[in-house]
């Protein structure tokens, strides 16, 4: 991967601002990633915050898990990332108030090719950001990145505050884990020295199978703090979910899963509610 230098004087996303902004990466596929982000952010917005949700993986498969179709994606993604628009301008409303959605779009595959030779090709998710931070809209945004490293991981990550990490609970999840965690020492070090880890949520949890308990054992053992208490069971329902177009909130809100997701949103704003009073003091 080619990371160009971060420039000394803004090395850093906008701080001090009550938006916070949350990339939700894992380098493994199969883990929740997506899942996590529909269902989080219709969670965050449940429980009162406003929330913009950014999809900036090319399958876009968030953007249909949240039922809006290829013919309501008039500004995409591939429009900010272009320069053309804003986000605030690609922002859609969907049928959850407070939550809105960046829509993804196929041409979002062809990016690195097409902003090769552009500068700030790596900080193009950043500047559009900063617009949105001055307009004070949301107090959340999470983008869903592709599972892989690529210019839209990066750029994600650049313009992140935070990742956040859905981890499955099997072996080789570990695995997908070490290799994130290398790619955020990577981004760190060249492109956003500010870049947290907001915490691991362990998903697909199986309480009957000896094997999740373990890994979620050994991932405790080694991150401590940062894995959430809360986790996210594995649920027929919230799988089902997506192939109607809807979060597992809306679609059965009183599944395990649902419960589990509106558990997760608030351990995210009492945590983050503390980091702030941390910071103050």
């Amino acid at each position: 991967m080619d990371v160009e230098t971060a420039p000394k004087p803004n090395a850093a996303p906008d701080a001090g601002r009550p938006l916070r902004v949350l990339a939700i990466a894992n380098q493994k596929g199969g883990v929740g990633k997506t899942t996590t982000a529909i269902n989080l952010g219709t969670a965050l917005a449940a429980v009162g915050e406003s929330v913009l949700l950014i999809d900036s993986d090319p399958q876009g498969n968030a953007s249909t898990g949240l039922g809006v179709g290829r013919a309501a994606r008039k500004v995409t993604m591939y429009d900010v990332y272009m320069g053309d628009k804003t986000l605030d301008e690609a922002a859609i409303q969907t049928v959850l108030p407070g939550l809105d959605l960046a829509a993804s779009d196929p041409d979002l595959s062809g990016l690195e090719m097409e902003l090769a030779a552009s500068p700030r090709r790596s900080y193009r998710l950043r500047d559009a950001l900063s617009a949105l931070r001055a307009t004070g809209k949301y107090s959340y945004v999470l983008i869903d990145c592709p599972p892989s490293l690529n210019l839209l991981t990066v750029n994600a990550m650049t313009g992140a505050d935070a990742v956040f990490v859905p981890l499955q609970t099997e072996f080789f999840a570990l695995e997908g884990l070490t290799q994130l965690m290398r790619t955020i020492e990577l981004v760190r070090g060249s492109l956003n020295p500010a870049l947290e880890i907001q915490g691991v949520v362990l998903t697909m949890y199986d309480r009957r199978n000896s094997l999740s308990e373990q890994v979620a054992r050994d991932v405790r053992e080694h991150f401590g703090d940062t894995v959430y208490d809360t986790v996210i069971p594995r649920n027929v329902r919230v799988s089902e979910a997506p192939s109607f177009g809807k979060p597992v909130l809306i679609y059965d809100l009183k599944c395990a899963g649902s419960q589990a997701y509106l558990q997760l949103a608030r351990e995210v704003v009492r945590r983050e509610r503390e980091r702030r009073e941390a910071k103050k003091n």
